[in-house]
């Protein structure tokens, strides 16, 4: 990827329609990046232990509604603790971690990778992203890194959106 690749991304951070312009410009971005079939943007509160997600390339089947309890399977230790990209790439190692997996299967998606976005020092929240058996490699992997800038990005801007009371 080269600074060129970003230049939608950083177009949408400037437009007035926000946090949703930015947001759909990630999903572009890590489409063209990684590949993507369901792509979600989840934060958490482990004071609270809850997730939300706050953004849903396929809202009928993963809607953006309040929060839920945070995952504290082996998944949380890798992503969160050890701020840890997660990869499955079958349904038997999403099954393992997450609850959620048929719903999961049923959109034909079977391998997921979870980009951990760190800022000061904590885990704010995921890059979700996920398509098919076997489709994560290992370059796959590699190229994901280049998400966590762009992804901070729009966590800082959903948290400003939040705090200002901005739509």
């Amino acid at each position: 990827m080269n600074a060129s690749d970003y230049t939608p991304f950083v177009e949408a951070l400037a437009a007035t329609s926000q946090p949703l312009a930015s947001f759909e410009a990630m999903c572009r971005l890590t489409e063209a990046t990684v590949g993507v079939k369901l792509f979600t943007l989840m934060s958490f509160d482990r004071e609270a232990g809850v997730a939300e997600r706050f953004y849903s390339n396929m809202p009928d089947a993963y809607p953006v509604s309040g929060t839920k309890p945070m995952n504290m399977t082996r998944w949380a230790q890798h992503v969160l603790e050890d701020q840890r990209v997660f990869v499955a790439n079958d349904i038997a190692g999403i099954a393992e971690v997450f609850y959620d997996h048929e719903l999961i299967r049923s959109l034909g998606c079977e391998s997921v990778i979870n980009v951990p976005v760190v800022i000061g020092g904590a885990v704010a929240g995921t890059i979700n992203c996920l398509h098919e058996a076997g489709f994560y490699t290992d370059d796959r992997v590699r190229s994901a890194e280049q998400l966590k800038l762009p992804g901070a990005a729009c966590f800082l801007l959903r948290e400003r959106t939040q705090s200002t009371g901005a739509a």
